[in-house]
């Protein structure tokens, strides 16, 4: 049994850290700013992978309808988790919408669809793919929505998640599995070869990000909503599974997904919408060095 979690953790969980250390150390005496590299990963990269992966896509309408479902009642179910607790322990309108943030954004990019590669096979990349958009949209909504509700009672701003490049990248992918016309062949060499840079980029961009954190501070709110984001959030995508008719392969993607740490996008949208980003910035460092071990559990066991 050690073996084995030694095996899965040094042939899933490692590659993907030691990545990321490149990404650490090279940064600094470089003189790179994860900034530029994780723009052009949201703008180019991230948009061309789900456009690859949608557009070359065969799958049956119904189960993606399911799974699509499912993961997006377990991402409203880790913020309603977050929300409830952060409430019940009495925390600012701030620190509410921080919660809410983590517990929804969970890494189901760089590192989900990389982690459930190697572990499921490439036949898993599809789901994985499906999973993060839909979580990425969810969260999106959620978050943005509750920030804008908690301090101005409007909503509005929310719709601007159908603008994002990754969101209109998906329209144009689907018009050649839905009418059955091959991509053509010059569409498809770009977008793969944009495609391939995705994950070693983000991977990279969030050692880099990490690096330039240069203090933080480990409380009770950190380790509460990093175990709502690591522990919580897994569990409610197992509890979910079998009411939605999810087995196999989906349900074990869209429990690694929701088991995934804290994105970088929680850095962003604290920074951007001013939400104790210093809180975000540690949950996002603690989570993600906490999943060494509960990733390498969680790969164990589905």
């Amino acid at each position: 049994m050690i073996l084995d979690v030694l095996a899965i953790f040094w042939n899933i969980v490692a590659p993907v850290f030691g990545v990321i250390l490149i990404g650490y150390f090279a940064g600094p005496p470089l003189k790179l700013e994860s900034q530029t590299l994780s723009k052009i990963a949201y703008y180019v990269f991230v948009p061309a992978y789900v456009f690859n992966i949608v557009s070359t896509a065969s799958v049956e309408f119904g189960l993606v309808a399911r799974a699509v479902a499912y993961i997006v009642t377990v991402t409203l179910a880790c913020a309603a988790v977050g929300y409830l607790i952060a409430r019940v322990l009495g925390r600012t309108r701030d620190m509410i919408a921080a919660y809410i943030t983590v517990a929804v954004f969970g890494n189901a990019a760089n590192f989900g669809i990389a982690i459930i590669e190697f572990k499921l096979g490439s036949g898993a990349v599809l789901t994985a793919t499906l999973y993060f958009v839909a979580i990425n949209v969810t969260a999106f909504f959620v978050s943005i929505s509750y920030i804008n509700w908690s301090r101005s009672g409007g909503l509005s701003a929310s719709w601007r998640v159908f603008k994002t490049p990754v969101i209109l990248a998906i329209f144009p992918a689907l018009f050649f599995p839905l009418t059955g016309i091959d991509l053509p062949l010059m569409v498809s060499r770009t977008t793969g070869l944009l495609a391939d840079a995705m994950i070693p980029v983000m991977l990279v961009a969030l050692g880099m990000f990490l690096a330039e954190v240069k203090a933080f501070k480990v409380d009770l709110d950190v380790i509460v909503v990093s175990a709502i984001r690591l522990l919580a959030a897994p569990l409610l995508a197992i509890l979910l599974a079998a009411p939605f008719g999810i087995h196999g392969i989906e349900k074990a993607a869209g429990i690694l997904q929701a088991g995934m740490p804290a994105a970088i996008v929680t850095a962003i949208i604290a920074m951007e919408h001013d939400i104790v980003p210093r809180f975000v910035v540690t949950a996002l460092l603690f989570s993600t060095a906490c999943s060494l071990a509960t990733l390498t559990v969680l790969l164990t066991v589905i």
